[in-house]
């Protein structure tokens, strides 16, 4: 057993290594400087959207000693999940493209949690992403890289594409030095953000992002952001691929990260032909399956309807017969995109003439009058 504070801290980052995480680095079990008032002024001003669990979660989110008072240290881990140097940045974002991430790290972070406390002893209790944990923060003081302009973690080593995860422990592990901010006068992530969801260098409005209007919400889209949205149907990584940093980022060495060769073969048209069964299946252990077949959907039809292929118009119409009102709603958007007003038109009326429901029936009035939820 190591007989100093270096010493323990070494072993325990050599057997991160052993556990293959990318990157080790350590923490005091404390609240990150100004992690607090930043967390504080983004909710006072609602920007987290419908978001609740994080007003709930506050005070527990702003203090690791909150969360867990006995807790002395923090072991952050990063894993790479970088994807290969010609893989475009399409629809689905890079996270999302393998095995879900949050099972793949509590794997390895229980393996990693236990041989610490075999070995060193202390208690132990690790978090990846579903806790309120700080993460970003709490990385940037433990010098896993540094929160950039787009409120993400950069690495200098590995660039944008880094899992993030974290063992808090009894034990008294020296802290490593903090990561300074080496952004610099660069914008390129702001500039880079189709939705303009940046209010400022550093601050994200999430009810403007478009990887929390595929993911996070519930109901409809507004229409404001539809077209912006493009063809990304799960996530965005606009504002991380532009970072010049990824110029040192590699590929990632954990096969689970790497994409689906099914789901990146995927057309539009597979994809919005997908019913529940369907859908879980081609989404089985994957991080998308968590917001459900409708959602999902109503993501696609947006790319649908931004695809100025016309050929794509027979999928809307099949879908204006769909359970979902998400769905239902989102098919009237795309057509009226993608077939002349004419036959817009004709369809409407012949929509008016067997749908009696008025909350289905205001689904044509206007393409694009759905508001937000």
């Amino acid at each position: 057993m190591p007989s100093s504070m270096p010493e323990l801290r070494e072993a325990v980052r050599a057997m991160g290594a052993a556990h293959g995480f990318d990157a080790v680095r350590f923490a005091a079990a404390e609240s990150p400087p100004h992690a607090k008032d930043n967390l504080a002024a983004f909710l006072g001003e609602h920007r987290h959207g419908t978001m609740a669990w994080m007003a709930r979660n506050a005070e527990r989110r702003g203090d690791p000693k909150a969360l867990w008072p006995e807790a002395q240290s923090i072991v952050v881990v990063g894993a790479n999940y970088g994807p290969p140097e010609a893989e475009s940045f399409g629809g689905i974002s890079v996270y999302a493209r393998g095995d879900d991430y949050h099972e793949v790290m509590k794997a390895k972070l229980r393996r990693f949690a236990s041989e610490i406390a075999a070995r060193f002893g202390g208690e132990v209790k690790l978090f990846v992403d579903t806790a309120p944990v700080m993460e970003k923060p709490i990385a940037q003081a433990a010098g896993l890289g540094w929160q950039g302009k787009h409120t993400n973690l950069v690495s200098r080593e590995f660039g944008s594409w880094l899992f993030i995860g974290s063992i808090f422990t009894t034990l008294r592990i020296a802290p490593d030095e903090a990561e300074a901010d080496h952004c610099g006068q660069c914008r390129k992530c702001l500039d880079a953000c189709p939705t303009a969801a940046f209010t400022a260098p550093y601050e994200i409005d999430a009810r403007r992002c478009i990887s929390y209007l595929t993911i996070e919400h519930k109901g409809h889209i507004a229409e404001e952001f539809r077209a912006a949205m493009g063809g990304r149907i799960y996530g965005c990584d606009d504002c991380l691929a532009v970072c010049p940093w990824n110029k040192f980022a590699r590929e990632a060495g954990e096969a689970k990260f790497h994409a689906r060769a099914e789901l990146m073969n995927a057309t539009l048209s597979d994809l919005a032909g997908l019913d529940d069964a369907a859908f879980r299946a081609l989404f089985r252990g994957s991080p998308i399956k968590r917001i459900g077949r409708d959602r999902f959907v109503r993501n696609v039809l947006i790319a649908i309807g931004n695809s100025n292929d016309a050929r794509l118009a027979d999928e809307a119409k099949r879908l204006l017969r769909d359970a979902s009102p998400l769905v239902r709603a989102m098919a009237v958007w795309a057509l009226r995109r993608l077939v002349p007003a004419e036959e817009f038109a004709v369809l409407a009326r012949r929509y008016a003439n067997e749908e009696t429901e008025d909350d289905v029936q205001a689904e044509w009035d206007d393409g694009n009058t759905v508001a937000p939820a």
